[in-house]
């Protein structure tokens, strides 16, 4: 795994806007359904809170091999939505959603240290979040996110890894850990890129349009369509920042998913 120059972050993000731009309602559709089974997930008692976390990674290869189909030039269909939770590899998927969702935790229980555990009680739904609540835990927010990126780190490509290369769970951490760090230029690029696009420029946009118009009704139809479309886009750029450390894929180019020990 050769070091990354910085520009390859910003490439990235191109090429999720590229891969997006060959079937965008496709993408968008597939997007969309996974949103259903997140927001439906949470009628059931408990278990529909963690659920979506558990099947982040189940779900994030579910969006992987949408990108395989989008390179190959295949039609994607909502049933792509599903193709993580076939194979062998599926099991060790699960694993890896619950160290996600333990890691989540103690990062947002760690942030008790810094509001006394107002964010852990928004978090967990003990407390409204509200502009007020917002403002007093901005420090907790941001310290917690200091917690959880180790983890990020190793979550980032553990998921493929597991899928695509037979790995275990702990070697799939262990190895992403290590090629986020090597490439971490890059990565800072391609964070603040998406910090710049996916965060402030909507910030922007709104206050623009709130300012022409006056009717917050407009601002929410204006800016939830381009909500959407920038969080497919973003999706489709995981891809490339797997492709470019660790190749295309071999085992996955039928839609399959390897087992790993």
């Amino acid at each position: 795994m050769d070091r990354l120059p910085a520009k390859t972050g910003w490439l990235w993000v191109k090429q999720g806007f590229a891969l997006f731009r060959k079937q965008p309602m496709e993408m968008s559709t597939l997007f969309l359904a996974y949103m259903f089974f997140t927001i439906a997930s949470g009628i059931i008692p408990v278990l529909g809170q963690i659920l979506p976390l558990v099947l982040v990674p189940v779900f994030s290869m579910s969006f992987m091999q949408a990108c395989i189909q989008l390179e190959q030039g295949k039609r994607i269909y909502p049933n792509v939505l599903i193709s993580g939770f076939r194979g062998p590899a599926f099991r060790s998927l699960v694993v890896l959603g619950v160290l996600y969702l333990l890691a989540a935790t103690a990062a947002v229980a760690g942030s008790a240290l810094i509001d006394g555990g107002t964010f852990w009680q928004v978090m967990s739904g003990q407390m409204v979040f509200d502009a007020e609540t917002l403002h007093d835990s901005n420090g907790a927010l941001i310290f917690a996110a200091f917690l959880f990126t180790p983890a990020m780190m190793a979550f980032w490509f553990a998921g493929p890894l597991i899928a695509w290369q037979n790995m275990s769970v702990g070697k799939a951490l262990f190895y992403s850990f290590f090629a986020v760090h090597r490439a971490g230029r890059a990565f800072l690029v391609y964070g603040l890129a998406w910090t710049l696009l996916g965060v402030l420029m909507p910030v922007i946009l709104s206050v623009v349009i709130a300012t022409i118009f006056g009717n917050p009704m407009i601002v929410v139809a204006l800016l939830l369509p381009l909500s959407l479309i920038m969080t497919v886009i973003m999706y489709c750029s995981f891809y490339p920042t797997y492709t470019s450390i660790f190749g295309r894929p071999e085992a996955a180019g039928n839609g399959t998913l390897t087992d790993a020990t």
